[in-house]
C-alpha cells in the first residue's frame, strides 16, 4: 500500500496539467494582489494628493 501511494505522488508530480493549473492559479492571485495594490496607491493619491500638487498649492 505504501508503494502505491509513492507511485501516485510521483505520477502527480510529473503531471503537466497539475503544474500548469498551479502556475495559472498563482499567476491570477499575484495579478489580483498587484491590482489591489495599485488601487490602494490611487486611493492614497486621491486622498492626500501627490508631492508635486501640494507644492503648487502652497505657492499660490
Amino acid at each position: 500500500m505504501d508503494a502505491n501511494k509513492k507511485f501516485e505522488a510521483r505520477k502527480l508530480l510529473k503531471d503537466k496539467k497539475l503544474w500548469f493549473a498551479s502556475f495559472l492559479i498563482a499567476w491570477a492571485a499575484a495579478l489580483q494582489g498587484h491590482m489591489m495594490w495599485l488601487q490602494r496607491q490611487d486611493s492614497f493619491k486621491q486622498k492626500f494628493g501627490t508631492h508635486d500638487q501640494n507644492d503648487g498649492q502652497n505657492d499660490s
